[in-house]
């Protein structure tokens, strides 16, 4: 999987985020499986990348959700 900047998550609509995170989540599961079966991963920094990953996208759908949180806010402070 290709490193995604956080400009990119950003320019994303909902469901294509939750398929990235799917997608990244699921990717680790088998990196783990593997390591922990005794097989030796290709490139050794891959988790870590991959957490990086799910990190970004779970920081940016946070802000998200603050930022429909104050909309909502200012809209009942006009009420």
């Amino acid at each position: 999987m290709k490193i995604i900047s956080a400009e990119q998550i950003r320019n994303m609509d909902e469901r294509e985020i939750e398929r990235s995170l799917l997608d990244l989540k699921e990717e680790l599961m088998m990196l783990y499986s593997t390591q922990t079966g005794g097989g030796l991963s290709d490139n050794p920094a891959k988790a870590k990348m991959l957490r990086k990953q799910v990190a970004r996208i779970l920081t940016i759908k946070r802000e998200r959700e603050l930022e429909e949180l104050e909309e909502l806010e200012e809209l009942e402070e006009l009420v």
